[in-house]
């Protein structure tokens, strides 16, 4: 019968998906061969605990509300940013500053985008895979291609059902056993989609372990100091802005950029 051919290359989909998904589970939560021992409280600035808890595009809206804070930017609800002071205080900063170009003023899209590539972002997530607190970015896209591969298989076992359900010429008291048999599949792809959501919900993908127990660490922000609300904005990102027009320049940006 077709509905049984049909059944077994979903069962393949399924376990196959999940089966590399664990797999690849398992192996980010191993420190990468030659990453050094991380330890027990590590000294990070706020730029490292930026890109743990959010990426490169963290550390460069960190950069940006800071040169906000400090008068060297300003950043329109618009989605521009205009030099204020052409002084960058750290190699990000310069990037932020290059990136706007010599006439000193330029949408926040393309400078977030600069600033989340530049050399000494790479540098600085690279010294935190070597230490254990941040993971590889092979891991990282490996993790996310599996997910979407089982997403993928579930997708495909539905499709097949249905198929097997609508095919023409099918005995009476088909449906009910066709469906039963499909639901299996189905149960153990939505299944590994739960865990793995459990597992690493609300965990940063970009922390190892190491690194996400370091961000549980940190103490609450206190209000009205600016490095408070630099600290806010490294873990919690731009949605930890009380300021609204400083909050809507930057998500615009975000908006205009994706």
């Amino acid at each position: 019968m077709l509905w049984v051919v049909l059944l077994l290359v979903a069962w393949g989909a399924a376990a196959v998906s999940c089966i590399r998904l664990c797999l690849v589970t398992a192996g980010a939560a191993h420190r990468p061969q030659g990453a050094e021992r991380a330890p027990d409280s590590p000294e990070l600035n706020l730029y490292e605990t930026a890109f743990l808890a959010g990426g490169p595009q963290r550390v460069a809206d960190l950069a940006l509300v800071s040169m906000h804070l400090r008068r060297r930017l300003l950043l329109a609800h618009t989605g521009w940013a205009t030099v204020v002071d052409p002084e960058g205080g750290d190699e990000v900063e310069r990037t932020v500053i290059r990136a706007i170009g010599p006439e000193g003023q330029s949408r926040i899209a393309p400078i977030r985008a600069a600033a989340a590539a530049a050399d000494a972002v790479r540098g600085l997530a690279d010294r935190l895979v070597a230490s254990g607190l941040a993971v590889p970015h092979g891991t990282r896209t490996g993790l996310e291609s599996a997910v979407r591969a089982v997403r993928g298989a579930a997708v495909l076992v539905v499709v097949l059902a249905a198929v097997s359900l609508l095919m023409p010429g099918q005995e009476a008291g088909y449906a009910g056993p066709v469906a039963a048999w499909f639901g299996l599949p189905l149960v153990l792809t939505l299944g590994c989609l739960a865990i793995a959501r459990v597992e690493n919900h609300p965990y940063s993908p970009w922390a190892s372990p190491s690194g996400q127990r370091w961000l549980d660490s940190l103490p609450a922000p206190v209000r009205g100091a600016d490095r408070d609300l630099l600290a806010a904005v490294a873990v919690r990102g731009v949605g930890a802005l009380e300021d609204p027009a400083l909050r809507a320049a930057l998500l615009s940006g975000a908006r205009s950029g994706g």
